[in-house]
């Protein structure tokens, strides 16, 4: 399905971007309650952890959401320009 305008995302652009908000939000959320004890958020996501490795494993959930966001934005403006190139070609 393709669509004219410019502002549609692709389904991996939106994939993309709702893991790296999972895996930002998750790790957060896991970081907090390693730390303080006092946030249940995401609890399902602690399961991905291995014991004795929570801070480091909820630190590293945040980089790799944060490298699944970059990742997925670069994506998108490469569809982007292709598109572009075959408007003007």
């Amino acid at each position: 399905m393709s669509s004219s305008s410019g502002d549609a995302k692709s389904p991996v652009t939106s994939v993309t971007n709702l893991l790296a908000g999972l895996l930002l939000v998750g790790g957060a959320s896991g970081l907090l309650r390693e730390l303080f004890g006092w946030i249940q958020f995401l609890g399902f996501l602690r399961y991905l952890i291995p014991d004795g490795w929570e801070v480091f494993g909820y630190v590293l959930m945040m980089v790799a959401g944060l490298a699944v966001g970059v990742a997925g934005d670069h994506f998108a403006k490469q569809q982007k320009e292709r598109a572009g190139e075959k408007e003007e070609g």
